[in-house]
């Protein structure tokens, strides 16, 4: 008795190379010291920061670092209580050895109340990026919303971005004053919407101005963060309404209304 045996071939699957991926750096902390304090719009304030800058890797875009503050309490040693929040690296430049740090002035809590008193010389202990989330360039075009928590990592990415890269932008802010100059290679139209003085977050206006939005034709990464429900909202009103693919979206709520030191992603 023979047997005669099948063989079959699988062909593995070959990635989308626009699939984002994702990478781990080893957590470090250091302590930084402020070259540099630049006003750049009403209530946004640039820190250049200088020092133990040695090995430091940020990938992405929207990659996030850990600063740490005073709270105003002190330990049991004596020594002042700290508290951490996220902040965008909104660019590093090694040559040089700086990293700039965007603040949107926008309440009082112990992060405002130090940008807003910063100057040259302060020390400030900041720890990461932990990790980085790396979106491929190569769509037919690119979507990036988001209100003011949201726009340094949109300046980066417009700055990163190919020259000739189709992107559109959709950015809530208070009034014009708040308005940024983003400079980027990329070929970018910039929608911006104004609050005049509403609470941020209590709002319909990006989701009224995504509705509005001219679309250009094929595949597109989208990209939200802002306030944590209405992210949520509109990364539903983008796949219902504007046919966005869930596998090339990135929605995250930077902040929620009456929580504190909030950072969510928002997936299936």
């Amino acid at each position: 008795m023979s047997t005669v045996t099948g063989t079959a071939t699988h062909e593995a699957a070959t990635p989308d190379p626009r699939s984002p991926r994702r990478m781990r750096h080893e957590p470090r902390r250091r302590t930084l010291t402020v070259k540099h304090v630049e006003k750049i719009a009403a209530h946004m304030t640039r820190l250049t920061l200088t020092g133990d800058l040695q090995g430091f890797v940020s990938l992405g875009f929207d990659d996030h670092v850990k600063l740490f503050f005073p709270d105003g309490t002190t330990n049991p040693d004596g020594a002042p209580g700290m508290l951490s929040r996220d902040f965008t690296p909104r660019r590093h430049d090694a040559t040089a050895n700086t990293l700039e740090i965007d603040f949107a002035i926008h309440d009082a809590g112990p992060a405002t109340r130090w940008a807003a008193q910063a100057k040259p010389g302060d020390k400030l202990t900041l720890g990461g990026p932990r990790g980085s989330f790396i979106i491929p360039t190569m769509y037919d075009w690119h979507l990036l919303i988001g209100d003011e928590t949201a726009l340094p990592a949109i300046g980066r990415r417009l700055a990163e971005l190919p020259a000739g890269t189709r992107v559109a932008v959709v950015g809530e802010i208070d009034d014009a004053a708040d308005e940024l100059t983003l400079p980027t290679k990329a070929s970018a139209s910039v929608t911006w919407v104004h609050r005049h003085g509403a609470a941020p977050g209590a709002s319909d206006l990006l989701s009224k101005a995504v509705s509005n939005l001219k679309m250009p034709a094929g595949d597109y990464y989208a990209w939200v963060a802002c306030e944590s429900l209405t992210a949520k909202a509109l990364r539903r009103q983008l796949i219902a309404d504007h046919g966005a693919n869930p596998k090339w979206m990135r929605a995250a709520g930077y902040w929620r209304r009456g929580a504190i030191a909030v950072h969510e992603v928002h997936e299936d």
